[in-house]
């Protein structure tokens, strides 16, 4: 019987110590106080008929479990080292490209992530999507094609910086 090679998620030290911080305020801040909560509502009687009692327990099924998700983030992931390079796309890089959808063009900056790091407001985009999948070890001046939501679009690399 063989077993697959654990594969872990990539994180930029950036990730790494947001999710820490993040970790660190569940586990002292949040979570007390709905502990404090659930104690409190506990004490206003029935618990069948309690509404704050259930809105308490529901808030802290909801902080433990993303406590519990984050520790595993943190337990399979590693930090990759941010590309210095500006000759080549890499996780941590920030590039300028133009964007071809249809008939449509436009200038994009784009901030290259770990997966768990992606925030497409933002203008994060994760190393594991299909778009920077594609531009990952891209240089200067090529054009990648990816299947979008909306159809293909044309990704020119503008400036890597």
């Amino acid at each position: 019987m063989s077993t697959k090679p654990v594969v872990k998620a990539q994180l930029t030290q950036d990730g790494h110590d947001e999710i820490v911080r993040e970790l660190a305020e569940l586990q002292e801040v949040k979570l007390p106080a709905v502990i404090l909560r659930v104690e409190t509502a506990r004490g206003y009687g029935d618990l069948s008929e309690n509404a704050e009692y259930h809105s308490a327990k529901e808030d802290q099924e909801l902080t433990e479990t993303r406590i519990a998700e984050l520790q595993g983030i943190l337990l399979n992931s590693v930090i990759v080292p941010t590309s210095k390079k500006k000759t080549t796309v890499g996780i941590g890089s920030t590039i300028v490209v133009s964007v071809k959808h249809g008939k449509s063009t436009k200038e994009q900056t784009l901030h290259i992530t770990g997966e768990f790091e992606a925030d497409p407001k933002a203008n994060k985009i994760s190393s594991a999507s299909p778009v920077g999948k594609a531009l990952v070890s891209k240089k200067k001046g090529d054009v990648i094609k990816v299947e979008t939501p909306g159809g293909e679009a044309s990704y020119e690399i503008v400036e890597i910086e």
